[in-house]
């Protein structure tokens, strides 16, 4: 009697591997939720501070180009993971021309809830690939955003809640700041921090086995 064919998991030692460029939780809880794990995280340490009278959207793409590069740097010398597809992202959040940064401080926060308070505003986010074989694949993803009119006791309450520490803009879609918005066109997403619809295509337009963590979720969860 023949042996049944191996699992399609057990052969994940001959599919390519990818390392993501980031430690954010956000990018890597999206990532698994079209069912991508990355092997590997490495997570660079970049000056993000723009140019003067740098725009969005070339922010972002140079940001995200860095931290493609810096990963790359660290993972060539890493015989598991040198011909790894390497994946990074920046997101800015602007309204205008103005780049509202990563509000680190409660008053950069408040800052950013009264800019955007009834307003609408812009999210970018720059994917940066690269395939195993050194090629460069890149992307900006834009978000259209518009915010209610926020009162005194909503931006507060939302202050103390803490969500907008280390959030671009001073928020996080993802969580009580949902309820601020009254209109989005494009990407949700994209807002989150990775827009997976462009993520997903570029990976499997250069090859890498997207699908491949589909079947092996669904052979796993039917054992």
């Amino acid at each position: 009697m023949s042996e049944p064919p191996p699992k399609r998991r057990e052969a994940s030692g001959l599919r390519p591997k990818l390392v993501l460029a980031s430690a954010s939780p956000r990018r890597l809880a999206l990532l698994e939720q079209v069912g991508i794990t990355p092997d590997a995280l490495r997570p660079t340490t970049i000056d993000e501070t723009a140019h003067k009278g740098e725009v969005p959207h070339h922010l972002v793409r140079r940001l995200a180009h860095a931290k493609a590069e810096a990963a790359f740097r660290l993972v060539r010398a890493e015989p598991d993971y040198a011909n790894s597809f390497i994946l990074a992202a920046d997101t800015a959040v602007s309204v205008g021309r103005r780049i509202l940064g990563k509000a680190e401080m409660e008053h950069e926060a408040a800052r950013s809830l009264e800019l955007l308070s009834g307003r609408a505003h812009r999210v970018h986010t720059a994917i940066a690939i690269i395939t195993p074989k050194g090629e460069w694949r890149e992307r900006v993803v834009e978000t259209r955003l518009r915010f209610k009119r926020l009162s005194r006791s909503d931006m507060e309450a939302y202050l103390a809640s803490g969500e907008w520490k280390g959030k671009a803009g001073g928020y996080a879609i993802q969580g009580i700041a949902g309820c601020f918005v009254v209109k989005l066109v494009g990407s949700f997403t994209n807002v989150v921090g990775l827009p997976l619809t462009e993520v997903v295509n570029l990976l499997q337009g250069e090859g890498f086995p997207v699908s491949y963590f589909w079947l092996n979720k669904a052979e796993v969860e039917t054992e």
